[in-house]
């Protein structure tokens, strides 16, 4: 698997972070990240995202936007806010959502 930063998006834009903690693996939850990958790259003005997570259990997610429109239209999404539901009640010993309007950006990367 090759991993690649998202990059080269012009400002201004969105991001949502999401940052949890939850054990690793739990039943159903690589299904239905997956599943809902699948649905945002397909929506129109998503630009992309990036994850990580540390072996005790806290992840990042941040997800890139053109506009707040396309982001509440993944905010309202119905399988997102099911699977938002199920992730409180299941998944997520807690977790907390950060939006934010980027005005400037830049990055390196070695050739």
């Amino acid at each position: 698997m090759t991993q690649k930063l998202v990059s080269g998006l012009e400002p201004p834009y969105y991001t949502a972070v999401f940052t949890s903690l939850r054990p690793d693996a739990p039943e159903g939850y690589a299904e239905t990240a997956a599943e809902l990958r699948d649905r945002v790259v397909g929506m129109p003005g998503y630009l992309g995202h990036e994850a990580a997570r540390t072996p005790g259990g806290i992840g990042i997610t941040v997800a890139y936007f053109r506009d707040l429109e396309a982001l509440d239209a993944w905010r309202l999404d119905t399988a997102h806010a099911a699977a938002k539901a199920h992730g409180r009640e299941h998944w997520y010993e807690a977790y907390s959502v950060h939006i934010g309007k980027v005005e400037r950006s830049y990055g390196f990367e070695r050739k």
